[in-house]
């Protein structure tokens, strides 16, 4: 028998129980209930509202229940509505009637948004590990590369030089973000939503502040209606996640034109490639592209809990009963495409020659050519003329400007004198680009430092 089924004459039909039951996905979350649980008798008999024998006797019994189910003795099957009446039943044929005042002054309501909570804060500080673990491999890369030339892009097509630390940092900064964004939605979650009830509380005379900090709650939630009913905190939180998924698929993007043969910057280990079942030439770069398609998913998972709570009314409804399965989706991805993508990083190998011949194409130090005329008078306009014109003359004469001869740059501006080879050298081009945020050594040393020290502020 259901343990709300007082009410009611009549079981319900075999088809309602299994669109009802969450017990398949929330069962993860016992630790939580239990814990939450162990927490609420503790302050319903520090209240007077149930004895302490009977408050000893649940925590007991409690303990032994998640030493078994840790252990496999205790499996819950699919008769069981969800994890917590499993749990609280499973608890009452052990101990009896003590067990059957655990549920005093709470609902489920209240009790399914701490276990979320709970939840949450758990595999947050998880995730974020993983991602300081990404950005501190990014580190690692940049700081034995800040001399690798490469081509930056606009528009997928060269545009000016940079070193492949240079890029490696800006993933690292991307991902400094996502760190702070899951510390900012951690922040705000660590509210206890327990002693809300149903959704206006009880008449039973409850100390929250008493769970909240039993549980390591920075707070309670001041409202009770909002206590039960508010999912902000999952959709913050997978927004969050798709953001950080994002940066992930763009890097896999990057990845995968570097391994291609028209670019061959990079190369990934065999671990972390696959092949094709009739090529045997190939060698792809499916966990990149598995990545970037997992995106997708994490971006549906945010908009399934968008539209569950669009147009709910107050307080709690069933429709939020499906706002565990896109979170518990979203965990579950993010956390297998975190791991596997730092260690495919960590493997890569660089080609760096080609990296720098591609650097050499595409006229990407035209700016240079044109700052070099700004400082030798000409206004940048006009010089910016007389380098487009300078490319176009390249372009057809199967030239670049390294191979332009003294008379050749004379014939457009006699302006251009020797040093112009020095100043667009790709060395100097990226030697000269020393501002805050820069490519050259010193600045993307600085970069380096920045995030060096942010990550040891993470404890890393």
């Amino acid at each position: 028998m259901k343990l709300w089924a007082g009410r009611f004459d009549k079981n319900t039909d075999v088809l309602v129980d299994e669109l009802n039951a969450s017990i398949g996905f929330d069962f993860r979350m016992y630790r939580e209930d239990i814990t939450g649980s162990i927490a609420h008798s503790a302050m319903l008999a520090k209240q007077g509202i149930i004895s302490e024998e009977d408050a000893k006797l649940i925590a007991e019994g409690l303990k032994a229940i998640l030493a078994d189910i840790e252990e496999g003795r205790l499996p819950f099957g699919s008769d069981a509505e969800d994890v917590h009446m499993a749990i609280e039943g499973e608890l009452t044929r052990r101990i009896g009637d003590a067990g059957k005042r655990l549920h005093t002054a709470r609902s489920r309501n209240d009790q399914v948004a701490l276990d979320i909570r709970l939840y949450l804060k758990r595999e947050i500080v998880e995730i974020k590990e993983l991602v300081l673990e990404l950005i501190e491999t990014l580190v690692n890369i940049a700081e034995k590369n800040t001399d690798v030339i490469m081509p930056a892009y606009t528009h997928l097509q060269r545009a000016q030089p940079t070193t492949f630390a240079h890029y490696m940092m800006a993933y690292a900064n991307m991902l400094g973000r996502d760190v702070t964004r899951l510390e900012d939605c951690l922040n705000r979650m660590d509210e206890c939503p327990l002693g809300s009830g149903a959704l206006t509380s009880t008449t039973y005379p409850i100390d929250r502040e008493f769970t909240a900090k039993e549980l390591g709650f920075a707070r309670i939630t001041q409202n009770r209606l909002d206590g039960v009913s508010d999912r902000d905190f999952a959709i913050e939180f997978l927004n969050d996640i798709s953001i950080l998924m994002m940066h992930l698929s763009r890097f896999s993007e990057e990845i995968i034109l570097w391994c291609s043969w028209e670019f061959k910057f990079i190369e990934l280990d065999d671990a972390y490639s696959t092949g094709s079942s009739i090529m045997p030439q190939k060698k792809n770069p499916d966990i990149a592209e598995l990545v970037r398609g997992k995106t997708g998913r994490v971006y549906g998972d945010l908009m399934t809990l968008l539209s569950v709570m669009k147009a709910l009314p107050l307080a709690y409804n069933k429709d939020i009963h499906e706002d565990k399965e896109p979170l518990l989706d979203a965990i579950d991805t993010i956390k297998k495409c975190l791991p596997v993508f730092t260690a495919m990083l960590n493997t890569m190998r660089l080609n760096t020659e080609n990296m720098r011949t591609a650097a050499g194409k595409g006229f990407i130090n035209a700016t240079d050519c044109a700052d070099y005329l700004v400082k030798k008078g000409l206004p940048f306009r006009d010089a910016y003329t007389v380098v487009g014109r300078l490319v176009n003359y390249c372009i057809e004469t199967g030239k670049t400007l390294e191979t332009l001869g003294p008379d050749e740059y004379k014939s457009f501006s006699t302006a251009f004198d020797g040093d112009v080879y020095e100043a667009i050298s790709l060395e100097t081009c990226v030697a000269k680009r020393n501002a805050a945020g820069g490519p050259s050594k010193e600045s993307v040393g600085v970069q380096i430092k920045y995030i060096k020290e942010f990550l040891n502020e993470h404890g890393r």
